[in-house]
């Protein structure tokens, strides 16, 4: 039995995680300025508190053998608030995995890491690019990791593709809510790119291959992402072909709407960033060969079967969530004004 800290522990990665390894029978730590308000809350020990706060990130470091690094600010939240949590906050959590002798830090970076690319697929020795703060912010925590292989610790590094599963809400349930409420869901260009998810119970296979296999196997960098994806048109009419209410994914032209996502962003009216804006008409996947070559990693769900089991989830669990908004992955990100466009898309 191993005790595992999961930084963001209650959030979606962070619960889908110490599912995953309660049911291998470790102990699970969760350290997280939310509350841990899921039904496994009696299995683990839960420490409430900023990784930004070196007291708090020691106090919940005690015991510990493997540290997951999850937590990060996301792109909704303001650019201080990224660089100071995602950069600063992942210093001081595996500084502090340092000094309490924890031999196995791994690290939750992300695909934003590589920006907008101008080839596919790509490889973990492809440039970095973050495009807004918390693709740059993701860069510099993976340096400040890399620094610490060289003082000897195993710091695996996963760059996951978006991922989706149980708990997932953010920006994907407005897809599931206009899916649910009949209406067609608008597009920008014709979706005719290939566009890589990855369903969270893959994503948390992979971290546990990285958790268990010997540490000169697991210490470098991954891409991890499904298997099986289609394009962005095809993906996301295979969810409304589902729903079952023979609505369409529709295209709108793609200079007119790029420039009003980008627009409509900067005043603040619509929770489609810099970073989902500029990727989703190009473009989106990366090789996932070196981790089936070298951790065995074998994704078990394609994109439909990942977007599909993530609806089922969120139909089967509105009522928890229903008139919430935020800027975390566990609530719905508010629509802004795609609600007011939304009624237009009912024909």
């Amino acid at each position: 039995m191993t005790t595992y800290l999961i930084t963001g522990g209650a959030g979606f990665l962070g619960i889908n995680l110490a599912r995953h390894l309660l049911k291998h029978g470790h102990r699970v730590v969760s350290l997280d300025f939310a509350d841990f308000d899921y039904p496994e809350r009696g299995q683990i020990t839960e420490v409430k508190g900023d990784i930004r706060d070196r007291a708090t990130v020691d106090r919940a470091m005690q015991g510990v053998e493997i540290v997951i690094h999850t937590a990060a600010a996301l792109p909704l939240y303001s650019e201080a608030d990224i660089f100071s949590t995602d950069i600063d906050g992942s210093r001081n959590v595996i500084e502090s995995a340092h000094a309490h002798g924890v031999q196995r830090f791994i690290h939750i970076s992300s695909t934003a890491v590589y920006g907008i690319p101008d080839h596919h697929p790509l490889t973990e020795t492809d440039k970095l690019d973050g495009v807004g703060p918390y693709g740059k912010a993701k860069i510099q925590a993976e340096e400040v990791c890399f620094a610490y292989r060289t003082k000897g610790m195993c710091v695996p590094v996963i760059r996951p593709k978006s991922f989706i599963g149980p708990e997932r809400l953010g920006i994907f349930a407005i897809l599931y809510d206009w899916a649910k409420d009949r209406k067609n869901f608008p597009i920008p260009g014709k979706g005719d790119n290939l566009y890589q998810y990855l369903d969270v119970e893959d994503l948390c296979d992979a971290i546990y291959l990285c958790a268990t296999l010997p540490a000169e196997t697991v210490n470098d960098t991954f891409n991890i992402g499904a298997k099986e994806f289609g394009t962005v048109k095809s993906d996301f009419q295979a969810l409304l072909d589902y729903a079952g209410f023979g609505k369409k994914v529709v295209s709108i032209p793609i200079g007119p709407a790029l420039f009003a996502l980008k627009l409509l962003n900067q005043l603040g009216l619509s929770p489609v960033y810099t970073w989902a804006y500029g990727t989703v008409t190009k473009e989106s996947f990366v090789s996932i060969e070196k981790a089936e070559r070298v951790l065995g990693f074998k994704p078990k769900y394609s994109n439909k079967q990942a977007l599909i089991r993530n609806y089922e989830w969120y139909l089967a669990n509105l009522s928890k969530f229903q008139g919430q908004s935020g800027v975390s992955h566990r609530v719905p990100w508010s629509q802004g004004i795609w609600s007011i466009a939304k009624p237009f898309f009912g024909w």
